[in-house]
């Protein structure tokens, strides 16, 4: 408790972007927001007040950390997992705990849970089930059709860690490796999406509108809000099932559930993320409560949000780094170029430095119609990398 304000103060591990927002949601509620950080140079150590320098990876300092907590949470789902059930038997509160958070550490783990729960999944095979994974490939290969996707069971994110192949030759590399695989059939995507749900130890829910999110080359790009075209009952679909995995699995705080609609009419959960997550950033200005003052609230177990959303339509883009590194005043000219010219948008800078297709921040624009809306927050994001302001407005579509 923070004898200055009789408040909880709540520690998050990792200091990227989402702790860098989650601080920024945390001053409204007069709440203190601990930071554990790898570099005085991380996104939310240029910002937050009460930053701890420490490695996640070293239970000594998560323990040093979580000493000046009343609940720990994490940026990130790199926390060895041993570290974080270790926490809780000493007495720490942690927000999610050990057993949840290891569906979201090990892919393995999580598709035989949800088959197990008869949730809706791509065909998936564990190669590491077999002494001989180019059999157990090829085997699956042959059975679904190839092409198919090979992912690292941990440590994957923003396309790394997955391989589209067409043969088990064209695997060889990755396969003899130590890399620790699963194998999933490649599925024809008519949209992406994902369902952010927030839970309570207590077990209250809420949840937003289901989203569309657009990727290229593996990384979000753009999310919409609501997803267009939606069938409503897909929606509430896709919205119970977030619910169903958050409460079965013990998820507390933010739960995102990304999903595949195929185009076979399928919709089929991809991944799971226990923390605030990118298809969610767009609720800072589209919802009544954002993703990051929900995870407080949810983690700190107090009465949840209204998930209401403040327009009909609300887009964000990524902001990816292009070639250039605008140094001042470069990027201060870009900054107040973008907010001349479109009024209307957030921007969002992460503190981070810009080294090609990095996501170092997001624009966000509200209104009633899609397309437009859609082509100023691309363009917007699109001035601020790289000045250009004759940049189109492009018409609604993945294009």
């Amino acid at each position: 408790m923070d004898p200055r304000t009789g408040l909880p103060t709540v520690g998050m591990v990792g200091a990227g972007q989402l702790a860098r927002m989650t601080h920024s949601a945390a001053i409204p509620l007069g709440l203190s927001l601990r930071v554990l950080a790898g570099s005085a140079d991380d996104g939310a150590a240029l910002v937050a007040a009460d930053i701890e320098i420490g490695d996640h990876t070293s239970l000594d300092d998560l323990r040093r950390f979580a000493k000046g907590c009343d609940v720990v949470t994490w940026d990130h789902e790199h926390v060895p997992n041993a570290h974080v059930a270790a926490l809780a038997a000493e007495g720490f509160d942690v927000q999610p705990g050990a057993d949840a958070l290891r569906f979201a550490q090990d892919k393995t783990l999580m598709r035989s849970r949800l088959t197990a729960m008869g949730v809706p999944c791509p065909q998936w095979a564990d190669l590491d089930a077999t002494e001989d994974r180019s059999a157990a490939l090829a085997s699956f290969g042959d059975r679904v059709g190839w092409p198919v996707v090979l992912k690292a069971a941990r440590d994957g994110y923003d396309g790394k860690g997955v391989w589209v192949v067409d043969s088990v030759d064209d695997a060889a590399e990755v396969l003899g490796s130590d890399t620790p695989l699963l194998v999933e059939e490649k599925v024809v995507i008519a949209h992406e999406l994902a369902a952010q749900v927030a839970r309570t130890p207590s077990g209250a829910l809420a949840a937003w509108p289901v989203v569309e999110t657009v990727q290229c080359d593996g990384i979000c790009v753009e999310v919409i809000a609501p997803a267009p075209d939606l069938a409503p009952a897909t929606a509430s679909a896709a919205t119970d099932l977030a619910s169903r995995i958050a409460s079965e699995l013990g998820v507390t705080g933010v739960l995102a559930v990304e999903l595949f609609e195929t185009t076979d009419g399928r919709v089929l959960v991809n991944e799971l993320a226990m923390r605030p997550h990118n298809s969610g950033h767009w609720t800072i200005e589209g919802s009544r409560t954002s993703q990051f003052e929900q995870h407080l609230r949810a983690v700190l177990d107090w009465p949840l949000g209204s998930t209401e959303e403040t327009a009909p339509v609300t887009v964000m883009v990524n902001v990816l780094a292009g070639d250039d590194d605008p140094a001042r005043p470069a990027l201060t000219d870009r900054m107040c170029s973008t907010l001349a010219t479109f009024a209307d948008a957030k921007v969002h800078l992460y503190g981070k430095g810009w080294r090609p297709g990095r996501k170092v921040g997001h624009v966000t624009v509200t209104g009633d119609d899609l397309d437009t809306v859609r082509g100023r927050a691309r363009a917007a994001a699109q001035l601020l990398v790289d000045g250009d302001r004759s940049v189109a407005t492009p018409n609604r579509g993945n294009e």
